[in-house]
């Protein structure tokens, strides 16, 4: 019989709850889940119908004994959990960035390595439906060689977003950490995993941020915006992250290719869309661009006869992916539902790892040498 996989979630907000649906979804069981804060863990297991809440993690591990640990916290708080489940023995699910640094993240890496528990590292955008479509089209030879990659994405953020993780380097924020590592992860899925060179730079346009109290969830930060952002009672903290990047590299096609493809990911938290968000990769025969910055779609096709056409998606990748209409949840159970088959000895998909995790902390760390 297949067993039954146990999990912990590590982590209260918005990634928190994700994680344990996706689960799940997956088939497995959600046994139990930590947080920070007393009442609010409570709180959330008691909503989710999560049997066992605690704020100490060793001591769940102890009880619990989980099969997989997902953390689901900021990446400055992933190191000391990662390692505590990696000596227990548990197979770790964690959320992008996989720590605030190259070095933390590398040595997370070497100890799951070390100790041979299998990771999954959650950069799951690639698995959008029209990313998706997009790897087949190349792969068909739909655009012929594939030569560049361009991903323009301008979130128009608040600048008034209250102070928190996403505020500072040692909590895990800035846009490369949470928005960077999904593109990466797109753009390798579709042409290939091999980065030959890449140079970059970052631009802090949010130099200070209001404090508020109140703040748990993520997503809904936007509400506590100050009304009066002027006033004298309020209190500022300094922020030393990049809102805005440019990154530019060569990555090694994994099709016929006289030429590494050359990639343009160029992203402004802070300033407005004029356009479309969009993701196009140009070919000697065509093109394919996506609406959207994480490929929402539509996808269109620039062929032979030199004009854009929109193609449908093609039942066979909807069928492959979970039946759920946010994108956000359905990429996290679908990569959810890869591990747990993995663990049970089934045959999937290759999903990135610590190893892609580590590799992508490096490369922000190098990017922010230039501007921060």
């Amino acid at each position: 019989m297949t067993k039954k996989q146990t999990v912990l979630v590590f982590g209260t907000g918005f990634a928190g709850e994700g994680h344990a649906k996706a689960f799940r979804d997956a088939g497995a069981e959600v046994v139990a889940i930590v947080g920070r804060t007393l009442s609010v863990v409570e709180d959330v297991a008691q909503r989710l119908d999560i049997p066992y809440s605690s704020t100490d993690l060793k001591q769940a591990l102890e009880q619990c004994n989980p099969d997989i640990v997902a953390v689901a916290t900021p990446g400055g708080a992933h190191v000391e959990p990662i390692k505590q489940a990696i000596e227990f023995g548990c197979h770790i699910f964690c959320e992008k960035p996989l720590s605030e640094s190259g070095d933390s993240a590398t040595e997370l890496y070497q100890l799951a390595l070390e100790k041979g528990v299998k990771t999954a590292f959650v950069a799951s955008f690639r698995y959008m439906p029209r990313i998706i479509q997009a790897k087949q089209l190349i792969a068909s030879g739909a655009i012929g060689e594939p030569l560049e990659a361009e991903c323009i994405s301008h979130f128009n953020l608040d600048k008034n977003i209250p102070f928190g993780w996403s505020h500072t380097i040692e909590s895990g924020g800035g846009r490369l950490n949470n928005n960077f590592t999904h593109m990466l992860s797109i753009v390798t899925s579709v042409l290939g995993e091999t980065i030959i060179s890449l140079e970059g730079e970052v631009r802090n346009d949010m130099p200070q941020a209001p404090v508020v109290e109140g703040v748990h969830n993520f997503m809904q930060r936007r509400n506590y915006i100050p009304e009066d952002i002027n006033s004298p009672d309020l209190k500022w903290k300094d922020c030393n992250v990049e809102w805005s990047y440019t990154v530019m590299m060569q990555i090694e096609s994994d099709y016929p290719a006289k030429q590494p493809v050359s990639v343009l990911i160029k992203h402004g938290g802070l300033v407005p869309r004029f356009n479309e968000d969009h993701l196009v990769f140009h070919g000697s025969k065509g093109s394919i661009y996506i609406k959207g910055n994480y490929g929402a779609g539509p996808l269109y096709l620039w062929d032979e006869k030199k004009e854009w056409n929109e193609v449908e998606l093609p039942t066979t990748i909807s069928e492959s992916l979970p039946d759920i209409a946010d994108d956000t949840q359905r990429s996290w159970t679908h990569l959810a539902t890869q591990m747990v088959k993995d663990l049970n000895g089934e045959t999937v998909e290759p999903y990135q790892t610590f190893k892609d995790g580590s590799e992508y902390q490096v490369i922000i760390d190098k990017i922010r040498e230039n501007g921060l």
